[in-house]
């Protein structure tokens, strides 16, 4: 087997806190935390005189890992928070809820608001695309029927 399976998805975000946060809030757990710098780093990434801090979160079921990471060195473009869906690049990530109404509830304190509508698709999801911290788009799904 060529992929044995996917370890992580990496957000670069500014607020580092504020990430971890919104994402704790969905049910992600902290696993590490780290400061990462150096040359090995430099040229891992293809930048000279890197110096970030990183947040591994891991999801419940332990499958699924996300690597938040505020760079602190060197300084980068600035993205766009307010890039559509349709942007190209990574545009969201999807996560599994239990009740789509009590997570949004929850999510909005941490800056998290609807992009669209909260909508019912066919017989099987509720859905929705919520912004949060950095502009971050994540896809909520709730398994009905």
């Amino acid at each position: 087997m060529v992929l044995p399976r996917l370890e992580h998805v990496g957000i670069v975000v500014g607020d580092l806190e504020a990430a971890k946060a919104f994402f704790a809030e969905l049910g992600l757990e902290v696993e590490g935390e780290m400061t990462v710098e150096g040359r090995a780093v430099d040229r891992i990434v293809g930048l000279a005189g890197v110096r970030s801090d990183v947040a591994m979160l891991r999801t419940p079921d332990g499958h699924g890992k996300l690597e938040l990471i505020r760079y602190r060195a060197p300084a980068g473009p600035g993205g766009d928070p307010e890039a559509p869906a349709n942007a190209p690049g990574l545009r969201h990530i999807l996560f599994e809820v239990a009740d789509i109404e009590q997570v949004l509830a929850r999510l909005r304190p941490h800056g998290g608001e609807l992009v669209g509508e909260l909508v019912q698709y066919e017989d099987s999801f509720k859905l929705c695309y919520v912004r949060g911290p950095e502009g971050i788009i994540v896809e909520l799904a709730e398994r009905i029927g």
